[in-house]
C-alpha cells in the first residue's frame, strides 16, 4: 500500500434518542445559529419541532434556510452565505440528508470567503476557514456527515463539481436510525446504491498489498446486499435502518481508503449527466457504474474477479478472470434492478442528443480516474452503453 495520513475530526453520535445532545454541543461553538434543511419532510415527521425545542432550550438565536435541493445549487449556497453575514451566524446546523449537508459545507466556507462561494467549488481557491457546523442526519446515503467533501451544482451554467477542504468536516453528526424511518422507498433505494458506489470507487485502485482494505470494502458491500431487500420490505425496522445508516457512514468517512487512491471516474461522469438533466445522483450511478466496470474490465481482470467471487459468490470453476469479473458485473446489475434502481438513461428520458455536451463537461479538467484514466472517447463509450 502507499504511505498515508488519516484525519477525521468529526464526533459521531450514533443511536436512539441522541438529539438532546444538541443542548450540550451547540453552545461549545456559538449562540447565533443558522438552521438549514430541505423540502419540509422534517416538519412532516416531527423532527423539526424536536430540533427547535432544543434550540429554544439553550436560548440561541436562530435563522432558517429551507428548500435545499436534492442536487444543491450554488444559488441556495449564496442565500445561506448572505444570511450568515447579515445575522452574524457563528454556528450552522444541517438537518437532512447529504444534499443539505453538502450545501451547509459550502455556506460555512463561503461565509468566511470574501469572494463568490462558487470559487471554492471550482477550486479557484481552497477554503481556509469555515463557520463551525454540525449535522442531524435523516438519510443513509452520501457519508457527508463524516467527511469534508461536498458536491454543488450551478444550474445556470449546467456545472456540477465535487470539492472539499480540511475545514469542512462537521464538528459533530447525530445519527438516530429512527430519523430515517420516514424516508420513502425510492430514496432508500437510491441511498443504498449511493453507498455501494462509494465503496466500489475505492475498491478499484492500483496500489499493491491491500488485503485488509479489500476485506473491509467487501464486508460493507455484503452487509448492504444482505440488508437491502429486508429493509425495503420493512421500512420502519430499527435494526435494518441502523445497519444501513452505519454502512453509509463507513463507506465514505476515509477509513476504507487508507493507503491508496480510489478511482472516482463514475462519479465525475454522473456529475456531468445530472448537471445537464438534474436526475437523482444515485440513479445516475446505478446506470453508469456497471458500464464503467465493463469498459475497464480488461485493465485488471483479477480485481474484478476477486470482487465477483467474494461479494457476489460467482463460481470461478472453468472460467477466466475476465469471465468471472463479467459475471460479477451482471450480478451487480441484477441486484440493483431487483431493488428497483434504474437500468438505462432512457429510464430518465435521456437520449443521445446531448452525449457530447455531457462528455465535454466531464472532461473539463482533462483526463480523470485513478484506476484507469479516461479520455473523452472513453466517456462517450460509457454514456452510449448506458442509453
Amino acid at each position: 500500500m502507499n504511505s498515508f495520513t488519516f484525519y477525521n475530526p468529526t464526533k459521531l453520535i450514533f443511536g436512539k434518542d441522541q438529539l438532546e445532545q444538541l443542548t450540550d454541543l451547540i453552545p461549545e461553538y456559538g449562540s447565533r445559529v443558522l438552521l438549514v434543511y430541505g423540502g419540509g419532510s422534517i416538519k412532516r415527521n416531527g423532527l423539526y419541532d424536536k430540533v427547535v425545542t432544543y434550540l429554544n432550550k439553550i436560548d440561541v438565536e436562530f435563522t432558517e434556510l429551507s428548500g435545499v435541493e436534492p442536487n444543491p445549487r450554488i444559488s441556495t449556497v449564496r442565500k445561506g452565505v448572505e444570511i450568515c453575514r447579515q445575522e452574524n451566524v457563528d454556528f450552522i446546523l444541517a438537518v437532512g440528508g447529504g444534499s443539505v449537508i453538502d450545501c451547509t459545507k459550502a455556506i460555512a466556507a463561503g461565509a468566511k470567503y470574501e469572494g463568490d462561494a462558487w470559487d471554492l467549488v471550482i477550486k479557484k481557491v481552497i477554503a481556509e476557514e469555515a463557520i463551525p457546523f454540525g449535522t442531524v442526519l435523516t438519510l443513509a446515503a452520501t457519508g457527508s456527515e463524516m467527511n469534508s467533501g461536498s458536491v454543488i451544482t450551478n444550474w445556470e451554467t449546467n456545472e456540477k463539481y465535487g470539492w472539499g477542504s480540511p475545514v469542512t468536516f462537521p464538528k459533530f453528526s447525530i445519527l438516530d436510525p429512527e430519523n430515517t424511518f420516514t424516508v420513502p422507498k425510492d430514496q432508500t433505494i437510491y441511498g443504498m446504491v449511493d453507498m455501494m458506489t462509494h465503496v466500489f470507487e475505492q475498491y478499484f485502485h492500483n496500489a499493491d498489498n491491500t488485503p485488509l482494505q479489500d476485506r473491509m470494502c467487501e464486508s460493507v458491500l455484503k452487509t448492504v446486499i444482505e440488508t437491502a431487500p429486508k429493509l425495503l420490505n420493512d421500512l420502519e425496522n430499527y435494526e435494518l435502518r441502523e445497519t444501513i445508516l452505519y454502512s453509509g457512514t463507513i463507506a465514505l468517512n476515509g477509513m476504507l481508503q487508507m493507503g491508496y487512491r480510489g478511482d472516482w471516474a463514475s462519479h465525475n461522469i454522473e456529475h456531468a449527466v445530472s448537471a445537464v438533466y438534474d436526475i437523482p445522483h444515485a440513479g445516475g450511478l446505478a446506470i453508469l457504474f456497471p458500464n464503467w466496470m465493463k469498459h475497464n474490465l480488461k485493465v485488471n481482470p483479477s480485481r474484478f474477479a476477486q470482487l465477483a467471487k467474494r461479494v457476489f459468490n460467482v463460481n470461478p470453476a472453468g472460467k477466466s478472470n475476465e469471465e468471472v469479473g463479467l459475471e460479477g458485473i451482471e450480478k451487480l446489475r441484477e441486484f440493483w434492478s431487483s431493488l428497483g434502481a434504474p437500468v438505462t438513461l432512457k429510464d430518465y428520458n435521456i437520449d443521445d442528443r446531448k452525449l457530447e455536451v455531457m462528455a465535454d463537461k466531464a472532461m473539463v479538467n482533462g483526463e480523470f480516474g485513478n484506476f484507469n484514466p479516461l479520455k473523452k472517447e472513453d466517456v462517450l463509450s460509457i454514456l452510449r452503453a448506458s442509453l
